[in-house]
């Protein structure tokens, strides 16, 4: 599944369509909904494709502001931060995996844990470049 996201009125091609499939949209507009709450709030059905958005105005606004956190090093320090905290619980799920396989009294000589899932979930700074140009673009969008 993915979210295309589409420019209500482009001012050129970068601002007509966006797309991430869900591995990369979700933590995209986390980082918006931790970075920009007041923003992020006015998109209540984000995580979905039934047609929210935001308008010219907000659009811009949102860019302006990814602008500056690309350029300050936020996003940078957040991506960071972000694969720090998946590094550190995915280690953590294997071990209280091994722990519960232990228990039961299962071999470990052979074991391989259950996915974990939380780690399939990307975000790059080169994803929300993307997504500002979109934004600088898109005259407002609409998540389809």
């Amino acid at each position: 599944m993915g979210m295309d996201v589409y420019g209500k009125k482009p001012k050129n091609e970068k601002g007509e369509y966006f797309r991430n499939n869900v591995w990369w949209w979700h933590p995209l507009w986390e980082y918006v909904e931790y970075a920009f709450p007041d923003i992020a709030e006015k998109v209540p059905y984000a995580h979905s494709n039934d047609g929210d958005g935001l308008g010219a105005r907000d659009a811009k606004i949102l860019a302006v502001k990814l602008r500056k956190n690309l350029k300050n090093g936020k996003v940078a320090e957040y991506a960071l931060e972000r694969q720090q905290i998946l590094d550190t619980a995915k280690l953590e799920h294997e071990e209280a995996q091994k722990q519960k396989a232990v228990s039961e009294g299962k071999a470990l000589e052979g074991f391989t844990p259950e996915p974990f899932w939380a780690g399939s979930y990307y975000f790059s700074e080169d994803n929300v470049v993307e997504f500002t140009e979109f934004l600088e673009n898109c005259g407002g969008f609409e998540i389809c």
